[in-house]
């Protein structure tokens, strides 16, 4: 229970860490800054500086892939290079199949000092790396952890790595600094490092059993070792076993409610966060590819069409370049507004990256997919937007594509793109079919 209970409260920290992380790295202000060539560094230095006060972090960074510019609260520390090993972190990001890690490294703002970061991609809006960016945790914060749970709960606590050499301890932790040489514990270092979790015993020199707990952690690549002796604990589980039952008793209900409550709220809390662009209000791509395989499925069964439109703003990047991000965002989420005037409630918008959204029509041929984009289309021409006593006129360029059997998302889009890019060359503000 000790274990479980330290475990938990690492990976509480840990989840907050990543999603922190990932909000910087889909952040439109840092992506498009580094995008325009990284003008005028204290930007960036000072978003930095407010993400470390805000979520009171160790540190925040990001290293530019184009300029290998080392950027952090405190200004641009230095550039990365392969030939310093400090910098092996970047360059084994740069080749991640998953979006972040997690690692335990020196921080090159203090090199005295042990840190936990969390080591975050950043990818321009056709998914093509920029950059690495994330923030950083004391490690001290596991170790006074280690040590209230070993004052609390009078147990010997510590972490190993995977060679069984103690890496975090806590204050009044006695004898040798790795498994196999702590007395007793020969046999059972082996089942300990080989496993991801283990409960083993073994007895020391005072001929007391030992039990011992082990679980690994493995955003670290390290073992949680907790332990304790027989003889101190028999009376102390007997009382706090009858406490536990007398007060279980009485609240288990009042627990229960309360704990599917929790639950289910921050379940839809988090699932809102990862399923909702926070700019637009639009589906993200990842829970889009799980809509359009439940659609493609009930459109197979009922024999139904299915369509997708792939829609790209003209000139998107001159209007961010002559009136600025904030009028960028503005149009962005004004477009999504007129797009949705335009959907029925169960078509389904996504913003597929940057300046380009998705949207799948259920139950629909391509022939009316298309009355639905011209109408779309031209509903944004007549719909000039103000920005700072500027007018703004938008306009849209649409592919539309019919699915086909047994065809993948990747390949229906694919084709949809292809369209909206012949719209663009034909002249923009038009509709395209695939």
């Amino acid at each position: 229970m000790t274990s479980d209970n330290i475990y938990s409260e690492i990976e509480q920290d840990l989840l907050r860490s990543v999603l922190i992380s990932s909000l910087m790295a889909h952040d439109t202000l840092l992506r498009d800054w580094t995008i325009d060539g990284e003008d005028e560094p204290e930007k960036i230095v000072r978003y930095l500086k407010e993400i470390q006060q805000k979520y009171d972090t160790t540190t925040a960074f990001y290293v530019s892939e184009k300029t290998r510019n080392y950027y952090h609260a405190d200004g641009v520390l230095k550039q990365v290079s392969r030939d310093d090993p400090q910098d092996a972190w970047y360059f084994r990001a740069r080749k991640l199949n998953a979006p972040y890690e997690i690692n335990v490294d020196t921080d090159t703002a203090d090199l005295s000092r042990l840190t936990i970061f969390v080591n975050y991609r950043v990818t321009d809006y056709r998914d093509r790396l920029i950059g690495v960016t994330g923030i950083g945790l004391s490690v001290d914060s596991v170790a006074r952890l280690i040590a209230n749970y070993q004052t609390r709960y009078d147990r010997e606590i510590y972490l190993t790595d995977r060679q069984g050499r103690v890496t975090l301890r806590g204050p009044h932790f006695v004898g040798p600094d790795t498994l196999r040489d702590r007395p007793g514990m020969q046999h059972i270092a082996t089942t300990i490092l080989a496993n991801p979790s283990a409960s083993v015993s073994y007895e020391n020199d005072d001929g007391r059993r030992v039990y011992v707990n082990s679980r690994l952690i493995p955003e670290f690549n390290w073992y949680l070792i907790v332990q304790q002796a027989q003889s101190s604990t028999e009376a102390r589980v007997l009382g706090a076993l009858l406490i536990n039952i007398a007060v279980a008793l009485a609240i288990a209900a009042l627990v229960v409610a309360l704990g599917w409550y929790a639950v289910r709220n921050y379940q839809q809390g988090l699932e809102q966060m990862a399923g909702t662009d926070t700019l637009t209000g639009c589906t993200t791509r990842r829970l889009f590819e799980a809509i359009f395989n439940q659609v493609r499925n009930h459109a197979i069964r009922n024999n139904a069409p299915l369509s997708l439109l792939a829609i790209d703003i003209d000139h998107f990047k001159q209007i961010n370049d002559q009136y600025g991000h904030a009028a960028g965002d503005l149009v962005l989420y004004t477009l999504t507004d007129i797009f949705r005037s335009h959907l029925r409630d169960n078509d389904t918008l996504c913003r597929w990256g940057g300046d380009e959204f998705l949207i799948l029509l259920g139950d629909c041929s391509l022939a009316n997919a298309i009355r639905v984009a011209d109408a779309i289309r031209a509903a944004v021409a007549l719909h000039p937007m103000r920005a700072s006593e500027q007018i703004i006129d938008c306009t849209i360029s649409v592919g539309a594509a019919e699915y086909q059997p047994t065809e993948e998302l990747r390949s229906l889009v694919a084709r949809a793109d292809l369209a909206m890019y012949s719209a663009k060359r034909d002249g923009r503000d038009q509709v395209a079919k695939a």
